[in-house]
């Protein structure tokens, strides 16, 4: 377990990284979900190229028919155009059959998260959720000595920024969901960054594993996603889990 300390100088740049590093981490994890529909429509770009094809075949058909016969138009020309587009026709199907087959893959990987729905889960991220007015992480420190943690909300705004002392090895820290006013924050997804030292005396942020129960599962435009009350984490992300 890690206990609170007071602040120093070094305590302040080591909270300052972490909040810049909380900031960061919740920018790329809002990206990550607002990107979720840009394949959806890349993909229904393609398959409109691909139902054009009949289209563009009927074009040619009409072009060589009325070409003048003094200066026909040269077949190379529309061998090329036909080849060119019959290509891209086969890598509009091989997208497609690619995309079934990671929508059976995700389909089994559904079935198979379903059963996590109730048990307490453990992850590697940097999404923390809370939950029941309560959150736990853990990290690794290189050394004895302080580190810095910091949480923000969905929209990147620090809600509680703490410097910690923490002991070498693998340390456990406890949210009690308040914000530094100390006023209870809802239950929901939010961001955390942990800062500490090196043996070299440099600063490191410290990867975090975060424990949570699993409340549902999505289909994500990356994968299946393991949904912890407001937070939603990457079934790739998972670490271990307990409970019946």
């Amino acid at each position: 377990m890690v206990s609170s300390v007071g602040t120093t100088t070094s305590s302040t740049s080591l909270l300052s990284q972490a909040i810049s590093a909380a900031k960061s981490n919740a920018a790329t994890n809002y990206s990550a979900a607002s990107n979720a529909t840009t394949s959806s429509s890349s993909s229904s770009s393609l398959s409109s190229l691909g139902g054009n094809f009949n289209q563009f075949l009927t074009l040619l058909t009409t072009q060589l028919q009325h070409q003048d016969p003094s200066n026909p138009t040269s077949t190379d020309s529309f061998t090329a155009e036909l080849a060119q587009f019959a290509g891209v026709q086969q890598q509009v199907e091989t997208n497609t059959n690619l995309a079934s087959l990671i929508s059976a893959t995700q389909d089994n990987q559904m079935a198979s998260a379903v059963s996590l729905i109730g048990k307490t889960t453990t992850a590697s991220t940097s999404s923390l959720p809370l939950q029941n007015g309560g959150a736990s992480l853990s990290f690794t420190a290189p050394q004895t000595g302080e580190v810095a943690i910091a949480i923000t909300d969905n929209k990147g705004t620090v809600v509680r920024s703490q410097t910690v002392d923490a002991s070498v090895g693998t340390n456990t820290w406890t949210w009690d969901g308040k914000n530094n006013a100390g006023t209870q924050l809802s239950d929901g997804g939010y961001t955390v960054a942990v800062e500490g030292s090196s043996t070299d005396g440099t600063s490191v942020v410290l990867p975090t594993t975060v424990t949570g129960t699993v409340t549902g599962v999505s289909k994500g435009n990356s994968g299946v996603n393991i949904d912890m009350g407001g937070a939603t984490i990457g079934m790739s992300d998972l670490t271990g889990f307990s409970g019946t």
